[in-house]
């Protein structure tokens, strides 16, 4: 195993001589795990596809499940993408809205991105990082960065320097410490279409950029799916079901080590005699049944006291991995209201339910 150095970002004194170093690294076909302000990335240079090859064989990911490519400018996109001209406006109007931030995407691709960045697709997942540090790197490598989350394929999706040690430590050469993520959730991805009337957005993935944000710009349309055992042989390489269209698809994702059930109410946990559980509430209030249901051994709350959807999905991660450290048998999550950012708190308790849970038998989300 190899040692993986953590460098110190904090002081902003020092942040241009971080740049550099990671920026070496980067071009000698390195990884390197980077700060966004969703979760943290590990980043290659997406135009070197043996740079690339290393991201996946470090977070063990399968290569049928496709990568975001992070651009330093608006300039940028053009370098990876073909705008269809009948999008050109919907497009800017996007990106000027939204960027930097925590909306990805999707685009016919252009030749010069490696197949494996994008699964073999003929399109490609952009979005620009609000993070300094993110743009800073990828405006200092002239080149656009391919960074999925910097965890082992499946896991709970690191939001600290810490986490991605914990995950990745021996595996990558370099993390850079750019304290807490500001969102806490992963970004928000669309594929927007003509319409006859209006663009269309189709909602790849819930994220940050709500349902509710994205409705000004053109109609909004999710997939009408429910997770299934069929979807759940998504999660397995071997399997012959479609591949995704853009990260986070996967019916089983975010996952602890540690089986995780998402209930509707309390009523219907029935503990079973000698194991250890955890609850991981939204806000600890007694209202909603689930505080006094159970002598819980542990109990984790996402939004303290305030029930605030944007305090949950920041700490949503910290939380999750927090109570999968915490040596309890299983962890039982109570619903959050699916508006706003509740919609993407939702999609990845059900998904890491489902990843906790497999080769358990059995549907045990009642979500």
């Amino acid at each position: 195993m190899n040692e993986t150095c953590v460098i110190d970002a904090s002081d902003p004194s020092k942040q241009k001589k971080v740049v550099q170093q990671v920026v070496d690294l980067l071009h000698s076909g390195e990884v390197v795990a980077l700060p966004t302000e969703t979760v943290y990335g590990l980043g290659a240079d997406a135009l070197n596809a043996d740079a690339v090859a290393k991201v996946f064989a470090a977070k063990e990911r399968p290569e049928f499940d496709p990568l975001i490519v992070h651009v330093g400018s608006y300039e940028q996109v053009a370098e990876v993408a073909d705008v269809p001209e009948e999008l050109e406006t919907v497009v800017q109007k996007l990106m000027k809205a939204f960027w930097p931030g925590p909306l990805t995407l999707v685009l016919p691709k252009k030749s010069c991105v490696p197949d494996i960045v994008t699964s073999g697709l003929p399109t490609v997942a952009v979005r620009m990082s609000g993070h300094p540090i993110m743009k800073a790197v990828v405006r200092g490598l002239g080149r656009p960065i391919a960074a999925p989350s910097a965890n082992r394929f499946g896991r709970i999706s690191p939001t600290s320097a810490s986490a991605v040690e914990k995950e990745l430590g021996g595996r990558i050469p370099a993390i850079v410490d750019g304290g807490a993520c500001r969102e806490g959730l992963e970004s928000t991805i669309i594929r927007p279409e003509a319409g006859e009337k209006r663009p269309v957005l189709h909602l790849l993935r819930a994220g940050p950029v709500t349902k509710e944000m994205l409705q000004r710009f053109g109609k909004v349309e999710r997939p009408k799916r429910r997770l299934s055992r069929k979807d759940r042989a998504q999660a397995n390489p071997e399997a012959t079901q479609q591949a995704p269209e853009v990260p986070g698809q996967l019916a089983a994702h975010y996952a602890p080590r540690t089986p995780l059930r998402v209930l509707r109410n309390a009523a219907e946990f029935k503990p079973e005699a000698g194991k250890r559980y955890a609850l991981l509430s939204y806000c600890g209030s007694e209202k909603a049944g689930f505080i006094q249901a159970h002598a819980w051994d542990v109990v984790e709350e996402l939004s303290p006291g305030n029930g605030k959807l944007a305090e949950a999905a920041v700490r949503f991660f910290f939380v999750l991995r927090q109570l999968d450290e915490s040596g309890v048998d299983e962890i039982i999550a109570e619903p959050v209201s699916e508006t706003g950012l509740g919609v993407a708190i939702m999609d990845r308790l059900r998904r890491a339910s489902y990843g906790s849970q497999s080769g358990a038998g059995g549907d045990q989300t009642r979500s």
